[in-house]
């Protein structure tokens, strides 16, 4: 009893996650603008009927889920336009088979809940639509099965248009689409080890909690937060102090000729390609140079790989891992806050630090 008790207490403080300023920010701005944008459409709809609003009660609870909260799965077009629409129709038809308006209310979430649950349509506010629609009284029964269009449908698609315009113009991709997780040999090798996918779907039917998250934003947020604890076990150090300064380099315009002159004198296997501004612009590789096609006097430029991927001072050393690991660079140029090479780092330093990581745990 005690526990439970607890369990109420805790239940009634603040949740652990907060907002931003720029996500409330965005949320007010944007729920302002899709329900006078929503009105104002529905309003100027040519042949409305006499004695219904222009954008119903429920249309307040799907602006919450939009710009509050885009990336549930509650929130995604299909949920939003499908649950809202037939949550309507079903309210209509509790309006229009039962009499009384209590049990006809009941009749309508009770049938809209589980409808949007097999239809894979659940979207919060289309349980109030039901509610709305069925005890709207004469001026809804009327327009009838015309009301699931105007206003409800009207007010949904002009919202949904507004939120992906505020989302995606504010920094937030809208509709969001996790990347899909990769398995097998298709997936990079920091994602064949550890948690995978079907580990988290598997766990979410075993916990049979109705989650409403997706199993890829769950493996997004786990495999970031693993990357956080491999920050944290190497002390937090950066790309900076694992870098090599001495680096020999090269520009565009000399020759291959040069470049292998200068890895055989430095015992150095890649070469930073820059500008006179010390700009990075490429990296030529001892691979580069053994390819058949070109010969002594062609300029860097012909062979060597660019764009170039290159990494800041500040990078935190667990994010080489990725980069290494997966996309198989063995040479990252360092750049300054400017843009303008600082050093260079190899997979050899890498590979010392994690082996001290593992040696010292």
């Amino acid at each position: 009893m005690r526990a439970d008790v607890g369990a109420w207490r805790a239940g009634l403080r603040p949740g652990p996650v907060g907002y931003r300023r720029s996500e409330v920010l965005r949320g007010g701005l944007g729920a302002l603008a899709g329900i006078a944008l929503a009105a104002v459409t529905a309003h100027a709809v040519p042949g409305g009927p006499e004695g219904l609003p222009w954008i119903v009660a429920p249309m307040g609870a799907t602006a919450v889920l939009l710009f509050a909260a885009p990336a549930s799965p509650l929130a995604q077009p299909y949920p939003v336009v499908v649950g809202n629409t037939v949550s309507t129709l079903v309210g209509v038809a509790a309006g229009k088979l039962v009499d009384d308006v209590t049990l006809a209310a009941a009749v309508a979430v009770g049938v809209a809940v589980p409808l949007m649950m097999v239809l894979r349509c659940v979207h919060p506010p289309g349980g109030a639509c039901a509610l709305f629609t069925a005890v709207g009284g004469a001026a809804v029964t009327e327009h009838g099965w015309a009301f699931a269009l105007w206003p409800v449908g009207v007010d949904t698609v002009v919202l949904l248009l507004v939120a992906a315009l505020v989302n995606n113009l504010t920094g937030r991709p809208y509709p969001h689409v996790p990347e899909p997780p990769r398995s097998g040999p298709e997936a990079p090798p920091t994602e064949r080890v550890g948690l995978q996918a079907e580990d988290v779907r598997a766990a979410m039917q075993r916990l049979d909690r109705g989650l409403d998250v997706l199993p890829g934003d769950v493996l997004a947020l786990v495999r970031d937060a693993e990357a956080h604890a491999l920050d944290r076990r190497l002390g937090q150090l950066r790309v900076g102090a694992l870098m090599e300064h001495d680096v020999r380099t090269v520009q565009p315009q000399e020759t291959l000729y040069r470049a292998r002159m200068l890895m055989n004198q430095h015992a150095v296997k890649a070469l930073p390609v820059v500008t006179d501004e010390r700009r990075v612009v490429g990296i030529v590789t001892v691979h580069d140079l053994f390819n058949l096609e070109v010969v002594a006097l062609d300029p860097v430029s012909k062979v060597m790989s660019s764009p170039v991927t290159t990494v800041g001072v500040d990078t935190p050393v667990s994010e080489l891992v990725g980069l290494m690991a997966d996309r198989g660079l063995r040479h990252l140029p360092v750049v300054d806050g400017g843009g303008r090479l600082a050093g260079i780092v190899t997979r050899a330093e890498l590979v010392a630090v994690l082996h001290r990581a593992l040696v010292g745990s």
